[in-house]
């Protein structure tokens, strides 16, 4: 059995008959008839029944025909994946990513997209989520790496990485540097330390402020979540710090608190905008951080952040994070 049997009998049951299947196919007719032929002697059954006026399948004939176009479909698409494999030789992505990334560690995962396509070059440009999604909009950018907020414009496409959860950092020594759960509330008139307006987590600090019924007093701006975790460490303030960032980041100790209820933080994802298509190179990136992710499905533009900020069953509520004393 052949590959090219498998297309002449696929064709003769699309098309009705041996002519206008060899026409499609640019083969003479005596060709596919013969071919066709053959097969059936292989398998011992009649495909189709033939009279003067017309070629009709048998019920052999259309189990046969079910079959083969799978695997003719499967071919198809291996094809197509050979095609992208052999394309992807060279290239150039230019990524954006804000400074934090929550739990999904960007640089190894473009380690390690390095080594697979070492022909493909990739230029990362930092910043903050609106400059950056301005300038995926005007082609300056292919993707873009951050927090994939509930109101990003439909026009983007967002695939999520990784979940981040909020908390509240506080300087060792602090008053309510230990016990369980507090408010946002509570700490109304505490200084704050914050990035600056215009920022994802100084808006998620405003928001969350507002709805505890206080416009928080930010006494100290820096670019960074890690900056942030610096001055509060220093005595400067409290401020809202996503966890990895507190947890993982090195530095002076600080103290951590759950907030009840927990600001809600967008996962971080991977962004597009969808009217400019990829290249390949774009497109295996983008694949590759997904798959590094172990994530699959895209999360439309307008769909809420999701649930998970609560800890884990078991979780403390208290954490001093690791750092030097």
């Amino acid at each position: 059995m052949e590959i090219r049997q498998l297309s002449y009998v696929e064709a003769v049951a699309r098309y009705g008959g041996f002519t206008r299947a060899a026409e499609r196919l640019h083969v003479a007719q005596s060709a596919v008839s013969s071919q066709v032929r053959a097969l059936e002697v292989e398998l011992g059954v009649t495909l189709f029944a033939r009279t003067t006026r017309k070629v009709a399948l048998t019920p052999a004939g259309e189990m046969f025909v079910a079959r083969a176009r799978r695997i003719l479909a499967e071919l198809d698409g291996a094809r197509s994946e050979m095609t992208e494999i052999t394309a992807v030789v060279s290239g150039r992505v230019l990524v954006g990513a804000t400074a934090g990334l929550g739990p999904y560690d960007l640089a190894g995962a473009l380690a390690r997209f390095r080594d697979r396509h070492p022909q493909i070059a990739v230029r990362l440009r930092s910043g903050r989520i609106t400059g950056l999604l301005g300038a995926c909009d005007n082609g300056e950018l292919d993707l873009v790496v951050g927090p994939a907020y509930a109101d990003l414009p439909p026009r983007f496409d967002a695939v999520p990485l990784a979940d981040e959860r909020l908390i509240l950092a506080l300087p060792p020594g602090h008053a309510q540097a230990h016990g369980g759960r507090l408010t946002l509330g509570e700490v109304r008139d505490e200084p704050f330390v914050s990035m600056p307006p215009g920022s994802g987590l100084r808006w998620i600090l405003e928001d969350a402020a507002r709805s505890a019924g206080f416009l928080p007093r930010v006494y100290f701006e820096t670019h960074s979540p890690a900056g942030v975790r610096e001055l509060v460490a220093a005595g400067l303030g409290v401020g809202l710090l996503p966890r990895t960032v507190a947890e993982t980041y090195g530095g002076p100790m600080i103290a951590v608190r759950q907030l009840h209820p927990p600001p809600a933080h967008p996962p971080i994802g991977v962004m597009h905008q969808r009217n400019r298509p990829l290249s390949v190179a774009a497109q295996s990136l983008r694949h590759h951080l997904v798959e590094v992710a172990g994530r699959d499905l895209p999360v439309p533009g307008n769909q809420q952040p999701p649930a998970g900020l609560e800890p884990a069953a078991g979780e403390e509520p208290e954490v001093m994070s690791a750092g030097t004393p």
